[in-house]
This record gives C-alpha cells, sequence and structure tokens, in this order.
C-alpha cells in the first residue's frame, strides 16, 4: 500500500497489485466500504495475470480522513492524481455503486483520460436520490434517514446495510465482513458522501462515456433500483447491461462464482 496526495492534500491509500501484470484493472469502492469488497476479484484477476489498482476513496479505509471535499467531483479528482501519478494508460475502470458514479464523473471531467473501457456494478448513477424531473430510486426522505442514523448510531447502519446487500442465502460470517468493513469507515466521510449520494445529479456524465461499457446489475436490487440501471443502458452508447437474477447490491458477493464469469468476460472482450 502506498498514499498519493490528491490535490488538496488529501493522502489516499492506493493498493498496487502485480504491478508488472499485462493490463491494469482500475477499481473504485462504493458507499461506505472500502476497497476491500474487491477480494474475490483482485485474487481472479492476478491469477489471470492482470495488474489491478485499487483505492479507499477519501474518508473510508486507510485514505486520509478531510472534513470536506466529498463532492462526486473531488472524488474524481483523487481518481485522477492517482491515474496520474502512477502514470496508468489503457486500464479498465471498474465503478461498484457509488464508485460507479464517482467513474462516470471521471468519464466526463478529464475525458476518460487512459481509459479502454468501463465496468459499472450496481452503479448509484445518475442520481441516488429522486428529485423533481428524476422519479427514479430513493426519496430524498430515505437518504435523509440514513444520514440521520450515520450521526447517531452509525454501528445500527452497518448492520443495516450489510443486511440488505445480498438476494442469495449467505453465512453470518460474510454479512459480518461486510459490516466490519463499513464500520471501518469514518463518521465524516460516511455522512459527508452520503450527501453526496443525495444532492449529486449525475445525467451530463452519460454523455462524455466514449468507450465500450459493461453495466452489471442484481436484478433483487433493493438499494439501486433495476430502473436505474435501465437509464445508465439507455443513456450510455452501445453499453451493454447484463443482469443477475439471484443477485442483490453486494454484486461482487452474492453469487459469487456467477458473478465472477459474467465479469471476467466483460474484462477480456
Amino acid at each position: 500500500m502506498q498514499y498519493i496526495k490528491s490535490n488538496d492534500g488529501t493522502k489516499i491509500a492506493v493498493y498496487d497489485f502485480n504491478p508488472k501484470g499485462r493490463q491494469t484493472v482500475f477499481l473504485i469502492h462504493g458507499w461506505p466500504l472500502s476497497y476491500k469488497i474487491f477480494e474475490y476479484q483482485i485474487n481472479l484477476l492476478t491469477d489471470c495475470g492482470y495488474r489491478v489498482v485499487a483505492v479507499d476513496l477519501r474518508g473510508f479505509g486507510k485514505s486520509d480522513t478531510p472534513v470536506c471535499g466529498y463532492s462526486y467531483d473531488q472524488m474524481a479528482a483523487d481518481i485522477f492524481h492517482v491515474v496520474c501519478r502512477m502514470a496508468l494508460r489503457n486500464f479498465i475502470l471498474v465503478g461498484f455503486s457509488m464508485g460507479g458514479a464517482i467513474a462516470l464523473r471521471y468519464m466526463n471531467r478529464y475525458n476518460s483520460f487512459g481509459v479502454c473501457k468501463l465496468i459499472l456494478l450496481s452503479a448509484a448513477a445518475p442520481c441516488f436520490a429522486q428529485r423533481s424531473d428524476f422519479p427514479y430510486g430513493k426519496t430524498v426522505q430515505e437518504v435523509n434517514d440514513l444520514i440521520n442514523l450515520a450521526g447517531t448510531d452509525r454501528p445500527q447502519l452497518c448492520l443495516n446495510f450489510s443486511r440488505q446487500l445480498f438476494a442469495s442465502p449467505q453465512t453470518e460470517s460474510a454479512v459480518d465482513w461486510f459490516r466490519n468493513t463499513a464500520l471501518s469507515a469514518s463518521g465524516i466521510g460516511t455522512i459527508k458522501s452520503a450527501v453526496s449520494l443525495r444532492d449529486e445529479d449525475g445525467r451530463k456524465d452519460f454523455l462524455c462515456v466514449h468507450v465500450p461499457t459493461y453495466i452489471i446489475h442484481g436484478d433483487k436490487d433493493v438499494v439501486v433500483s433495476n430502473e436505474l440501471a435501465e437509464i445508465q443502458h439507455k443513456g450510455i452508447r452501445g453499453s451493454h447491461l447484463i443482469t443477475l437474477p439471484e443477485s442483490g447490491h453486494g454484486i461482487v458477493y452474492d453469487q459469487l462464482e456467477k458473478f465472477n464469469s459474467v465479469f471476467m468476460n466483460a474484462i477480456t472482450d
């Protein structure tokens, strides 16, 4: 693990697996987790000869926890600084949940710099919360309830969230793993990035995607609706939508073998 400073001095934790691999896959986790959720994809990718670069977003995992800077623009800037510092080119960008929205903002603000393919996993895009001209996703009140719970009983929030991730049967140990990963986040990062989830509008980001794009979504996702996946598919020209029928929001683990097969097909296609 190494730290790379972003434009505002925030140190971003960066993990570089198999640095001499044949091509780089860049992983961005979602709210309120860390790079650790990709454990079973990192193992698979490196076994197949890929280099994997993953980050902990600011406020999560081992990255710094500033009191501000949780907008998608700033978190996309964090990604850009990592890409530039590591001189990454021709890489596959993968974003899960909020990480998918940040990946899309990166494509917009930095003109897809270095990216040859985009993979969106249960992406919380273009808007996680409803608004007057966008009646899809969570209600503002539902997101406010998450923010309020994060500020009063974050352990309960993490427990609730981990139980919502899966549609297929999982062991209690697996659920605890996701809960503990969520607990490893800072309270500041959990709350302030949830505010961004509520307020950010990424509809213009779709127009800036000009690379092959795969959208992988769980049909039983209760966090990011199927409607949002369809909107992503329609909004990103030439994109491919793959739905896993027995998966929920925690798509990287819920149907692990099935997901890894679909994911690797997207990587290699």
